[in-house]
């Protein structure tokens, strides 16, 4: 099932930002260190949760509007609240916004002083599977 746009709380956000690290992930967590008598030792688990989705407009595509952003920005001021993020091609996850500073930028296209609330604007929402 493909649709029109993501959706991240509800909220309609543009198919155009792109999830910029979906490959920079593997669901396998492994260390490894060597005993005294020098035999590997591996120590593999499967991770449960933590998936990094970066979600990242660029200069020609995925533009967001300045209210929407703002709604996002309520979204992300919640730090324990949990939210269904559905992409476009249908895929479902439960996330929270990373703890990170920059969980959310943006910036706006062009430079108005007193941008309407339908201005758009290049964001980036960084999230982590729950």
């Amino acid at each position: 099932m493909s649709n029109e746009h993501h959706s991240l709380g509800g909220i309609v956000v543009p198919r155009g930002m792109i999830w910029i690290d979906e490959h920079d992930w593997l669901p396998v967590q492994k260390s490894k260190e060597y005993s005294v008598e020098g035999a590997l030792l591996l120590d593999v688990s499967v991770k449960q949760a933590g998936r990094p989705i970066t979600l990242q407009a660029d200069d020609d595509a995925g533009w967001i509007s300045l209210g929407v952003l703002n709604q996002i920005c309520v979204l992300a001021s919640d730090p324990v609240a949990t939210h269904r993020l559905i992409l476009a091609d249908g895929r479902e996850f439960d996330v929270q916004f990373d703890a990170s500073d920059d969980a959310i930028t943006a910036r706006r296209i062009g430079r108005p002083a007193l941008p309407p609330f339908d201005w758009d604007y290049v964001a980036t929402f960084k999230l982590i599977t729950v």
